[in-house]
């Protein structure tokens, strides 16, 4: 019970932005809210002074009762019994139930925010505890960000670049991830955390590129090069800011000479293509690649487009070393991984020969099909296994069969790419003709299609059970071993193999030994006659 009468209508918070520091960089709505606002809170430190206070006090009057509220903790230790964070959490309700009272009484209470009030502020926790009980209003501030771009003098972003906002307390290795890959960075929470983010711009090679600038919009505004900053004398009100490179005058692009990068998008999902390949994709000059995987990219301005046909890898790597050697950055886009029966190899081998002895060549991994399928169903991979095309373009189909029957005697798990095409249809057939005559027909099958795309479907059955007929291009078959178990769950059917390896279980039949259910099995396609003989 508030003891405040019924008929008394609730005031109203406002989550007022004041700006970076600078008094005339305040909204005049917030200075409208501030002046005519019953209560005034503020947060503060142990030594009760407030920044927020100081930006607002232009516009403040007699009459306004003001709340400070004091932070029990800031970096110190503390023996509350639930650490730093319990101290914070009782000290935000403690400090909610404040401004509720208030609140309840009909008072408009203004609670100041440095910058913005939803970014990087101490206002939200307030917003998130008051905000479901009464009116609440935001006035947006201008943010240290805006502060700290205009006091470098170089445009931040421009065009299609990016600006990634990342706090100086995040991990080594997160930072390192998010400088990697960005256009333009702003580092926030400096402080203590300045070396050890310094220290991963220089890992990231963008050292050089960062503007440090310290208490933004006020009249000791500092700005400098990052790499020449004391540590020991960085507040934390600083940042560091870095441009993007179309327009950072510290950036200086060293002659990069031409070179051919080969990359995987993953199987299908956008989520699959790694940092490094979309930041490979992002430099390059030009895409050469199949024309579905290319259809997969989203060029930015100016970058050349190279599509082809499925069916002219060695033409299409001898295109992309060819404009490497007049200076371009190619990127060769495969689908998975491209060292996994994609483009690495393509280029490799006509890279390989003497005429191209000068240009360099790399490969970014991507996440492959096999590695896909696996995870939508368990972990079938989980003990030794073969990787097999059975695509016979470029290799006998006496090759494919005799490794199928190797890997099968030698009890292993097998990942079954290009299993078919409009072309290619009697190849799957004769692989379940095989699999009949050598284990048996209970034998764990995993059929994949288009995992991770907009079609993804998966089939566990068993060599048995499964139809050839429903296996195309777009299929991954994983062919478990003797060990692989399929074991249903109220959660969901689980596919594994286990990792240890009992010797003395279930062994391959020889070659046109197998179960009975072998001798019913159909005869091989005519294209595929005399499997059993290699």
């Amino acid at each position: 019970m508030s003891g405040v009468p019924d008929d008394v209508k609730q005031g109203k918070l406002w989550g007022v932005g004041l700006g970076p520091g600078d008094s005339e960089l305040m909204t005049v709505k917030a200075a409208r809210a501030i002046s005519t606002a019953d209560v005034i809170a503020y947060h503060c430190a142990r030594h009760g002074n407030s920044i927020a206070r100081s930006v607002a006090e232009p516009h403040l009057h007699d009459g306004q009762t003001e709340e400070r509220l004091m932070y029990p903790v800031t970096t110190e230790t503390t023996d509350h019994p639930g650490g730093y964070q319990g101290a914070l959490d009782d000290f935000y309700a403690e400090s909610a139930e404040r401004l509720a009272g208030h609140l309840r009484a009909g008072r408009d209470v203004v609670l100041l925010a440095e910058g913005d009030p939803l970014f990087y502020s101490s206002y939200m926790h307030m917003h998130k505890r008051l905000a479901p009980h009464f009116e609440t209003e935001i006035v947006p501030g201008v943010t240290s960000v805006s502060a700290a771009s205009a006091a470098t003098g170089v445009p931040l972003v421009e065009g299609d670049e990016t600006l990634t906002v990342v706090p100086g307390t995040a991990s080594t290795e997160e930072l390192l991830f998010r400088f990697r890959s960005a256009d333009a960075i702003v580092v926030m929470k400096l402080g203590r955390t300045f070396e050890r983010v310094r220290e991963a711009l220089r890992r990231a090679g963008r050292l050089d590129e960062a503007f440090y600038v310290e208490r933004a919009s006020t009249t000791v505004e500092k700005v400098m090069p990052a790499a020449e900053v004391n540590p020991a004398e960085v507040p934390y009100f600083s940042i560091i800011v870095v441009p993007g490179r179309r327009n950072n005058p510290r950036f200086e692009a060293e002659p990069v000479p031409g070179e051919v990068v080969v990359v995987g998008l993953g199987p299908g999902h956008d989520s699959w293509t790694t940092p490094e390949v979309r930041t490979e994709l992002a430099r390059a000059t030009d895409l050469v690649g199949y024309t579905t995987y290319l259809k997969r990219v989203t060029p930015r301005p100016g970058q050349r487009v190279h599509p082809s046909d499925n069916r002219v890898e060695s033409e299409r790597a001898e295109f992309a070393l060819d404009l490497a050697r007049r200076g371009a950055r190619v990127a060769v886009v495969s689908s998975g991984d491209p060292g996994v029966f994609a483009m690495a190899a393509a280029v490799a081998e006509v890279a390989s020969e003497p005429r191209w002895h000068d240009v360099a060549v790399r490969v970014v991994p991507g996440v492959t099909a096999a590695n896909a399928v696996a995870a939508a169903v368990g972990a079938p991979l989980g003990h030794d296994f073969a990787v097999i095309s059975l695509s016979d373009r470029l290799k006998p189909w006496s090759v494919i069969e005799r490794r199928i029957r190797a890997a099968l005697a030698a009890d292993l798990v097998i990942a079954i790419y290009n299993p078919g095409s409009a072309s290619r249809t009697w190849q799957v057939g004769a692989l379940k003709h095989t699999l009949l005559q050598t284990v048996s027909p209970d034998r764990v099958v995993v059929l994949g299609r288009d995992v991770g795309g907009p079609e993804e479907s998966v089939t566990t059955t068993t060599v048995g059970e499964f139809d050839p007929e429903v296996v195309d291009m777009r299929t991954l078959i994983v062919i478990g071993s003797s060990t692989t178990r399929a074991v249903p769950r109220a959660a969901g059917r689980l596919v594994y193999t286990p990792r240890r390896y009992e010797v003395g279980g279930e062994e391959p039949a020889p070659d046109g030994a197998g179960s009975s259910a072998a001798g019913s099995a159909e005869q091989p396609p005519e294209p595929g006659a005399g499997l059993g003989r290699i």
